[in-house]
Parts: C-alpha cells; sequence; structure tokens
C-alpha cells in the first residue's frame, strides 16, 4: 500500500510539473510577444506599427530574458523527464487480469458483541457490513467485465491475425498477377 501511495505522489508531482512547464509556456508566449518592438523581415512588407518605449525591452535585455526562459523550459523538462523515470513500470496485462480474477471471500457479519443473538432472530448489520457487502459487489462486477474485456482483447487478436492473413493473401496474389505475362 505504502508503495501504491508513494507511486500517486509521483504521479500528482508529475501533474503539477506538467501543470507549472505549461504555464511557464504560456508566460513565455506573452513575454516574447509584448516585451519586443515589430521588426522588419521582409522588404515587401513594411512595419505599420510601433509599440511605445516603455513597453519594449533593450535588445539585450530581451535576449538575456529570453535565454532565462529558455533555461527554466529545459530544467522544468528535465524535472517532469525525472519523474515519469522514477514511474513504476506497469504489469504486463496478461498478470493484470490473472491478478484481477482472484477469488475474494468477504466477511459479511459482525462478530463483536453486537453480533445477533437467539433474542434477535433478524442479524444485525453495521455500516462496515454494508460497506464490506457493497465491495463484494463491486468486485463481482469488476471480474465479470474484466473478464468481458479479456474476451474481448482475445477477440481482437484473433480478428487482427485473420485480417493480417487475409491481406497477406492479397498481397501474394497481386505479386503473383504482375508476374504473370499478360
Amino acid at each position: 500500500m505504502l508503495q501504491e501511495l508513494t507511486s500517486m505522489d509521483r504521479i500528482t508531482q508529475l501533474q503539477d510539473e506538467i501543470q507549472n512547464l505549461l504555464t511557464i509556456m504560456s508566460r513565455s508566449i506573452a513575454y516574447l510577444t509584448t516585451r519586443v518592438n515589430f521588426v522588419q523581415v521582409s522588404q515587401e512588407i513594411p512595419i505599420t506599427k510601433q509599440r511605445n518605449l516603455d513597453k519594449v525591452d533593450p535588445p539585450d535585455v530581451f535576449e538575456a530574458n529570453k535565454k532565462e526562459l529558455v533555461d527554466d523550459l529545459m530544467v522544468k523538462a528535465k524535472q517532469i523527464e525525472y519523474l515519469i523515470q522514477s514511474l513504476p513500470t506497469p504489469e504486463p496485462e496478461d498478470v493484470q487480469v490473472t491478478r484481477s480474477s482472484e477469488p475474494y471471500i468477504p466477511i459479511l457479519w459482525n462478530t463483536d458483541s453486537s453480533a445477533p443473538t437467539p433474542s434477535s432472530p433478524l442479524p444485525f448489520f453495521c455500516a462496515c457490513d454494508i460497506q464490506a457487502a457493497r465491495l463484494a459487489t463491486l468486485e463481482e462486477e469488476m471480474q465479470r467485465a474484466n473478464q468481458e474485456y479479456a474476451a474481448a482483447v482475445a477477440r481482437a487478436k484473433a480478428l487482427y491475425a485473420q485480417i493480417s492473413e487475409t491481406l497477406r493473401g492479397i498481397l501474394s496474389e497481386d505479386e503473383f498477377a504482375a508476374e504473370a505475362p499478360g
């Protein structure tokens, strides 16, 4: 369970870092488009608009800020890469299907002092018993869904094999037809 928590913490950290990267990118674009004056890039297209000089950074400051923005993006990208590499590798699909089909035996009755007695013919359910029963039901539904999923995957693989074989047959017939005199 502890390992799962740390994996979820890593995923949360990854989400936060991606959000931070996107924020850096959007602010970088905003800076690059608002703090520089227009420059003529072609003799055929004249500059028709100028920005106020108090809203434009000098060229040396602008270049230094561009380099800092690039550095910030690179650091954040490396942090994201590190977090991705620290995530656990997923289990193969076959292992996941096998693990989810293991039987689950729920405990439905409370065995403490509030358990039913001969004087109370109806069993007493506590909230944990109801939750356990609901979890057992959900577990059964999940097992059925996993079995259906495994069957669908198997069917998809079989269809893929049939389509591949048919295409190979069609391609080989086309090769023979191209080689035949005619």
